[in-house]
């Protein structure tokens, strides 16, 4: 039992860290930016990408391991769904990451303008993760597709 809460707060608190950071990444986003910001992006963008890799590893650790089983899991099409869109949201999060990586060094003072894609795939992930928890919650209470 106490292997399962752990397991289950490692995973809460992994979904908060990656929802603080891609609301901190997009309210430091602009048009353009000095290359410091972008340095700090880039901070931000790595926590977020282990905090996720926490989600993926806590997430499968009660899927195959503690919690309802894989048999409820597996079975169950809102959880392929929360999987899925997950993995949507990891796909989409590359384009920034690739972004931030390669903008973040040179003279910190240099403005870099940012394309507006990037608002747009950080927007998405945003909207993602609010779709995300609602499907747990209805997996949670045994509502199915």
């Amino acid at each position: 039992m106490t292997l399962e809460l752990l397991i289950r707060y490692l995973h809460f608190i992994s979904i908060i860290t990656v929802a603080g950071a891609l609301v901190s990444e997009h309210m430091l986003l602009a048009k353009e930016l000095p290359r410091r910001v972008i340095k700090k992006l880039s901070i931000l963008d790595a926590i977020y990408g282990v905090a996720a890799i926490l989600i993926v590893i806590t997430g499968l650790t009660m899927w195959f391991g503690v919690g309802k089983g894989a048999e409820f899991y597996t079975t169950n099409p809102v959880m392929h769904t929360k999987f899925t869109l997950f993995i949507v949201l990891g796909i989409l999060s590359i384009f920034p990451t690739i972004f931030f990586i390669k903008n973040r060094k040179g003279d910190p003072d240099e403005i870099v303008v940012v394309p507006k894609r990037i608002f747009m795939y950080l927007r998405i992930e945003i909207l993602l993760l609010f779709i995300i928890p609602f499907l747990a919650v209805l997996m949670a209470r045994g509502i199915s597709f």
